[in-house]
């Protein structure tokens, strides 16, 4: 089993990998170098969000419908090739795009239509295959050993990209692209073959939650349902500076498209770390207590980057990024512990499926509104600088919101969820 362990982290390592330069690197060229509007960026990046109540759908399907007896394979297979292409191809069509017109906005819509539905297509099928592979008892393990590589293989590629585009020109921006695609492809071409063991014909096929089942349990509880607006601000704030973080420093410092890149290592060096020391806290400390500390440190790190920003010093911004990683990484852990405290025996895939939506719409919610405040600030003061600071300061009073909100929910009132997986496991479903 620990060999498949292995092979699923590689498929999920892949897919994270073709993540870190569109998601990016190319937001940060695409608003900073070609000037394009950081709200059109906002919605190109948040395409994948829009597409994420396709899984559902992907997963159904790929259940009742096997292919040469595999139910999960050639559809991680097909997700991964998108992804890949969306990749290699998003430069182009970013340059494309700068360009103008019918046939420009066509072309930037290609890359990102691609790698989101090559992400929804294959990260619904390869986490129900290790779910299937593990069964209940070694899920924990597996997951915990997929995310580890997972954020080990974010924080590789963030630091090769900054190399490969070390000096900045298309040209080497189309060439790591297309590497970081190529061993994308690889890496998830090594670890598909003998994974999973063909269907037996007429076998049952494990029925998923539908939506309308996640949003019942949800709605159905008083606390659940304030612990899910609580996620809403919370992960909008932080999750949706992904898009405006790089432009912002780039027009702050003037800084290289490899120096920008380098920030989304250092963010998640320290969401790692603070991972690993969230797992020892926690057996001393309450979970809410755990997760207000990772909360106000997030907090800390907005205003840190916010001064930072606006006074133009590269120490103050360079700590509240530390701090910003630290704290998602202590509230990832605590919040989704919470979370499994809401879970009922039973009722599991349905709040995991909750927590997915929920990270959907929030990514969502938070990229696009960034990207429209940045542009209609910028537009009125006609200052750049002052739109990143709007944006920042808005994701800092979301934050604040969350922080309050997390007081007024009654853990006591949680039911316990048996068996809570690791710390590991829980902060695998940010993803």
């Amino acid at each position: 089993m620990n060999l498949k362990r292995i092979q699923l982290g590689l498929i999920h390592v892949a897919v994270a990998m073709t993540l870190v330069p569109i998601n990016s690197t190319l937001n940060r060229v695409m608003i900073r170098e070609l000037a394009l509007s950081a709200t059109l960026v906002a919605i190109l990046a948040s395409l994948p969000y829009f597409l994420s109540p396709l899984q559902v759908a992907v997963g159904a399907f790929s259940d009742r419908h096997p292919l040469f007896g595999l139910r999960r394979t050639p559809y991680i297979l097909l997700g991964l090739l998108l992804c890949v292409a969306g990749v290699i191809i998003s430069p182009w069509a970013a340059f494309r795009l700068a360009e103008g017109g019918f046939a420009g906005i066509l072309t930037g819509l290609l890359p990102f239509l691609a790698w989101g539905m090559g992400y929804n297509l294959s990260a619904v099928c390869y986490l129900a295959l290790a779910s299937e592979l593990s069964g209940e008892d070694g899920r924990g393990k597996t997951i915990a050993t997929m995310w580890f590589m997972m954020i080990v293989s974010i924080i590789l590629t963030a630091i090769g990209l900054s190399r490969m585009v070390d000096p900045y020109s298309p040209a080497a921006l189309m060439s790591a692209f297309r590497t970081v695609g190529l061993i994308a492809l690889v890496l998830g071409g090594l670890a598909l073959p003998g994974l999973e063991l063909r269907a037996t014909p007429g076998e049952p096929a494990a029925k998923k939650p539908t939506l309308r089942q996640m949003a019942a349990v949800i709605l159905g509880n008083p606390q659940a349902r304030r612990f899910f607006v609580y996620l809403l601000l919370l992960l909008a704030a932080i999750l949706g500076q992904d898009v405006l973080l790089e432009p912002f420093a780039a027009e702050a410092f003037d800084w290289t498209v490899t120096q920008t890149t380098r920030l989304t290592a250092l963010w998640g060096g320290f969401v790692l770390v603070a991972i690993l020391l969230a797992g020892a806290l926690e057996r001393r400390l309450s979970r809410r207590f755990v997760a207000q500390a990772g909360n106000l440190g997030a907090l800390a790190g907005f205003l840190l980057i916010l001064a930072g920003g606006g006074l133009r010093t590269q120490g103050i911004f360079y700590l509240g990024v530390v701090l910003l990683g630290t704290g998602t990484g202590l509230s990832t852990v605590a919040n989704l512990a919470l979370m499994f405290d809401l879970t009922l025996v039973g009722q599991v895939g349905l709040f995991i499926g909750a927590w997915g939506f929920s990270n959907a719409l929030s990514r969502l919610t938070g990229s696009v509104l960034g990207g429209v405040v940045r542009d209609l600030v910028t537009a009125a003061s006609g200052n750049p600088m002052a739109g990143y600071l709007v944006v920042f300061t808005i994701e800092a009073a979301m934050l604040l919101a969350a922080i309050f909100l997390l007081g007024r929910i009654d853990v006591k009132a949680f039911r316990a969820a048996a068996g809570a997986p690791p710390v590991l496991e829980r902060a695998s479903l940010m993803d």
